[in-house]
């Protein structure tokens, strides 16, 4: 296994590590019933995805 000859810097080690963060995720609005979803995927109050029903939600769970 390779050894370093020099210690890196702490300012080169945080440059590495500037993208390692955590990201909150970007909320969308729903068009059919206004409740907040993630970008991308199906809501998950309504079951509708991009103005279409993509999964059957049952009646009582509502």
């Amino acid at each position: 296994m390779a050894h370093p000859k020099r210690r890196q810097s702490k300012t080169r080690t945080l440059k590495r590590r500037t993208h390692d963060k955590a990201v909150v995720p970007t909320l969308a609005k729903c068009p059919n019933c206004n409740s907040y979803h993630i970008y991308h995927t199906v809501c998950p109050s309504c079951g509708y995805y991009r103005g279409k029903i993509a999964i059957v939600m049952d009646e009582a769970a509502e």
